[in-house]
């Protein structure tokens, strides 16, 4: 080859890097995985309390382990525990095939890439991969998902926008079905947990009848509520943000716990992408304009701001077809405390002064809860487990059309378990790195 068509050759191969036609391996001898390993995985998967060991609190809810000498092995050709992407077809790493593996649908920022409820972009934690990181394991994939090959150029990891997935705009009831309540785009500091709340009031100019809410929320969630008020001569101020901790200085805003001890929940919790309907011939009455609290918390454990948004659709049914008005549980056990490196169970009974018929239960606690249970407690059928979730990210909500009968005197008893695999103890507290217990469900 003569030099000048060697100059030709290398133009058009370095043209063909840029446009990214094919990879060009700039750091040679390094193996692509290894590079996933120690700029990916390690630091934002292989943490106590996700894939580290399974001894992770969550490890019996994905049974994946990314540590180092463990991920490679655990991630070509194994099935997902995840029912959507079983039933896609998918495992988490398919070989040549990046729309079959999972692990690449559980990291990207592409909307659309997938059908079914496949759980929370990856990672969790607040943490946020960047373009260039998912970008990489795409293009490995595509090359084979190699141990030992160099084939992915790392000029890719350059980049360092966030990956973060836009939250679809979620339509709104057709006209007189429901209606829907948004909190508007805003801005989550850099290495900040950012709790907000907004007052609404519902469009309905007559009294409704809710029996259906659909939310959906952005990635990095830990919670979306919606809450009414128990005292309406101290509602705050309509349709303004208000923080729980100034996004500035950290410090608890004492106004807005005080609101927060006039909450009666609504709906939500720590799916933020969610759809709950009642049983049949049951629902929620809504006064004309009546003022509800909309309540999103998220985490960000990056050096990038993110956003946080969130929709809301309540759907009603005609008068007629609701035999019973339903009331909310929200039953709280505060007494919580787990040493380090400590599993441990706390039970709580509640009582109630009538015959309560219970229509639907679901729970809340943070990454450390294994197990939640809920037994009835007291009566003939004191003890009866009726409840059980063990992901805390995605609870279950478990409707009864036969609702649960409870007789004065009679209750239920809250059962959870919670594994500290940190050398810090947790309580109860209000962030996600604390913990809490909270029984929630209706019932008439």
């Amino acid at each position: 080859m003569n030099l000048f068509n060697r100059f030709r050759f290398n133009l058009l191969v370095s043209l063909l890097c840029a446009f990214q036609l094919f990879s060009c391996k700039k750091e040679s001898g390094r193996p692509d995985f290894e590079i996933i390993q120690d700029e990916i995985l390690t630091p934002n998967c292989a943490n106590s309390g996700c894939h580290s060991s399974v001894g992770d609190a969550s490890y019996s809810q994905h049974k994946l382990l990314l540590s180092v000498g463990n991920s490679y092995d655990a991630l070509i050709n194994k099935a997902p525990q995840n029912a959507a992407a079983i039933a896609n077809g998918w495992v988490l790493v398919k070989p040549g095939e990046v729309d079959k593996s999972f692990l690449y649908h559980k990291i990207t920022c592409e909307t659309g890439h997938h059908s079914g409820n496949i759980g929370a972009t990856m990672p969790l934690g607040g943490k946020v991969l960047s373009r260039g990181q998912v970008e990489f394991i795409k293009r490995w994939i595509i090359a084979g998902a190699s141990k030992t090959s160099a084939a992915v150029d790392d000029a890719i990891l350059k980049d360092s926008s966030a990956c973060q997935v836009s939250v679809e705009p979620l339509a709104p009831p057709a006209a007189g079905t429901g209606f829907q309540l948004t909190i508007d785009p805003f801005d989550i500091p850099k290495n900040f947990e950012r709790e907000v709340f907004i007052r609404k009031n519902t469009p309905n100019s007559d009294t409704v009848f809710v029996n259906r809410i659909q939310l959906r929320g952005a990635a990095n969630s830990h919670h979306f509520v919606a809450y009414s008020f128990r005292n309406e001569l101290l509602l705050p101020t309509q349709n303004v943000l208000r923080d729980l901790r100034d996004p500035v200085t950290g410090v608890l805003n004492q106004t807005t716990l005080l609101e927060m001890q006039n909450h009666i929940f609504l709906g939500g919790g720590t799916d933020v992408n969610t759809d709950v309907t009642l049983p049949a011939g049951t629902a929620i009455r809504f006064k004309p304009n009546m003022p509800i609290d909309l309540n999103a918390h998220y985490f960000n454990r990056t050096n990038l701001i993110l956003q946080g948004r969130n929709y809301v659709n309540f759907y009603t049914v005609p008068r007629t077809s609701v035999q019973n008005e339903v009331k909310m549980l929200d039953l709280n056990n505060l007494d919580i405390y787990i040493p380090p490196f400590t599993r441990r169970t706390f039970t709580k009974n509640f009582t109630f002064s009538t015959t309560t018929r219970v229509v639907l239960l679901t729970s809340h606690f943070h990454k450390l809860g294994e197990k939640f249970v809920i037994k009835i407690f007291g009566g003939a059928r004191n003890g009866e487990i009726i409840y059980t979730n063990t992901d805390w990210e995605h609870p279950l909500v478990k409707s009864f059309t036969t609702p649960i009968v409870l007789l004065p005197g009679e209750g239920l008893t809250s059962e959870v378990t919670y594994y500290n695999p940190s050398s810090v103890a947790v309580a109860f507290g209000l962030t996600s790195q604390d913990e809490m217990n909270i029984i929630f469900g209706y019932y008439y």
